[in-house]
């Protein structure tokens, strides 16, 4: 039988202490089962990781940009130019991690590399809807473009490879801004198929609307992507 000494009061237990939000996430979303903060040696390995990654991305995309922004063009693709342009993007995007990562402390930057991706995604955007409704209203029709088709397929295959392992690396290093990266070469991915897909109906049945359609669906992603990248919201 219990005495009095031997009951709890739990009216006067300490509330337990609440969970530290956000670790290393830029808006506190990753803190319910993030995973453990890795030990010095390890961050170290990740960090040279997503730099190697960062660099195999702004290299890709450097090409990618000037063979899509050189095939839209001969072909007047506002599509093929946009998809060039989110190469573009992808390269200032993947600079600015590749800066965070450069410094000694990668989390002071990282505030900064998440605004550059995000004002990067709304300026794809603004010049893709632009020139969308321009060749929807009879500014220009759009060509058959082979090497458009090729690169939209190339692409499609190598994206989710680079993408998948930045965002692993990013999240176990607690980076939003290497996170949002990687989502930033995953949106590449999706672009490249609706872009194969509006490039193959233009070739195949001339349907000239399918590319500023098509580029309109690039514009209304990036705005998405921007929002996200914007409120640090990546590393969930």
């Amino acid at each position: 039988m219990s005495t009095d000494h031997d009951r709890v009061d739990l009216a006067r237990s300490p509330a337990p202490a609440p969970a530290p939000a956000g670790d290393g996430c830029a808006d506190g979303c990753c803190s319910s089962g993030a995973a453990p903060t890795p030990d010095p040696r390890r961050r170290a390995v990740l960090t040279r990781r997503v730099r190697l990654l960062v660099a195999a991305t702004i290299t890709y995309n450097v090409v990618e940009a000037v063979v899509a922004i050189t095939a839209g063009t001969i072909a007047s693709s506002t599509a093929l130019i946009g998809f060039g342009l989110d190469s573009v993007i992808e390269v200032a995007s993947a600079a600015a991690v590749a800066w965070q990562f450069s410094g000694a402390d990668p989390e002071e930057r990282e505030r900064t590399a998440l605004r550059v991706i995000a004002v990067s995604f709304f300026a794809l955007a603004a010049y893709v809807t632009v020139e969308s409704a321009r060749s929807l209203l009879g500014a220009g029709t759009a060509d058959h473009s082979t090497v458009g088709i090729v690169l939209a397929a190339v692409s499609l295959v190598v994206m989710p490879f680079l993408s998948a392992a930045q965002r692993r690396a990013g999240r176990e290093l607690g980076s939003a801004s290497a996170v949002a990266d990687s989502r930033q070469t995953l949106l590449c991915t999706y672009l490249s198929g609706v872009l194969l897909v509006g490039l193959v109906l233009n070739s195949l049945f001339g349907w000239s609307w399918a590319d500023p359609v098509v580029a309109l669906v690039i514009a209304a992603v990036a705005v998405r992507e921007g929002r996200e990248a914007w409120r640090g919201r990546h590393c969930c």
